[in-house]
């Protein structure tokens, strides 16, 4: 596996393998690499010659400096951990100027509303911070199919739209959410919890399994009290939002439409850990 630590060392590689008429899939990560991460290097393999990992802690997407600067870094684990599942052919681990050679600023997308929704209410500008370096980044390896995780759902649907508005000949390719065995979506925030803790933290696949039980037999007003009602006896934990929500348009509904597919959608913070999660409705 090559490491490719500037954009230039990157450019020469892909020019290399474009010349050859590799097929390119690429998966891009802030690092902090787990289970989930491989599994979509996992579907990568499957479908392109060439697989390219990526390493970049995207300052432009953080609200909160806090956050940023609580973000878990571990380069040589990263790269070991990628060298050993034999998925990846080259990560490539930019300097921030690679990605912003002048300032750290984002660019401004219309995503047709879609960054409005859930996560776009409360981190005002993240969804530009995220379009931009997933847009330079597929310019700089040109991929032809680019792989993201149905945990961060949201963010899968603006980037799908991005490549549509912008026109890129990039194919994207959503991935199942990678569960540890109790259900709990893998995430690197994980990592901040405690073994007891993450257990505990299991009731949120369970509660999603029960509101894909109760979907079409009560209203959603009343799943989403009985959401409440689960949340307000965990200790430790607060219901950041639960909602219901049109899988195309992301926005929230309090009605079921048989023509339409919904999708669940839920936030708890854990011991000042902020944990997503989401699932299909049958």
């Amino acid at each position: 596996m090559e490491v490719l630590n500037n954009k230039k060392n990157l450019l020469d590689f892909i020019e290399r393998n474009k010349e050859m008429g590799k097929r390119i899939g690429f998966a891009p990560t802030m690092g902090a690499l787990h289970d989930g991460h491989l599994s979509l290097y996992e579907a990568a393999r499957k479908e392109n010659d060439l697989v390219i990992s990526s390493i970049f802690v995207n300052p432009t997407q953080f609200n909160n400096a806090e956050d940023l600067e609580k973000y878990p870094r571990n380069i040589e684990r990263d790269i070991l951990i990628l060298e050993k599942s034999g998925l990846v052919d080259a990560v490539y681990i930019p300097e921030v100027s690679d990605i912003y050679p002048e300032k750290a600023e984002s660019q401004h997308y219309d995503f047709d509303g879609l960054e409005n929704e859930m996560e776009g209410k409360s981190r005002p500008g993240h969804f530009d911070g995220v379009g931009t370096v997933v847009e330079e980044l597929f310019r700089q390896i040109q991929p032809d199919n680019a792989y993201f995780g149905e945990k961060d759902y949201q963010q899968l649907a603006i980037i799908k739209k991005m490549v549509e508005k912008k026109k890129l000949p990039i194919k994207i390719k959503g991935v199942p959410i990678y569960r540890a065995e109790s259900g709990l979506a893998l995430s690197s925030r994980n990592q901040r919890l405690s073994e007891d803790r993450k257990e505990a933290s299991q009731i949120i696949y369970q509660t999603l399994k029960k509101v894909n039980d109760w979907f079409r037999i009560i209203t959603i007003p009343e799943i989403k009290d009985r959401v409440s009602d689960i949340f307000d006896q965990q200790r430790g934990m607060k219901l950041e939002y639960f909602l219901i929500a049109d899988e195309e348009t992301l926005k929230e509904t309090d009605f079921f439409y048989k023509d339409r597919n919904f999708r669940a959608f839920i936030v708890v913070v854990v011991d000042g850990v902020r944990l997503i999660d989401n699932m299909h409705m049958d």
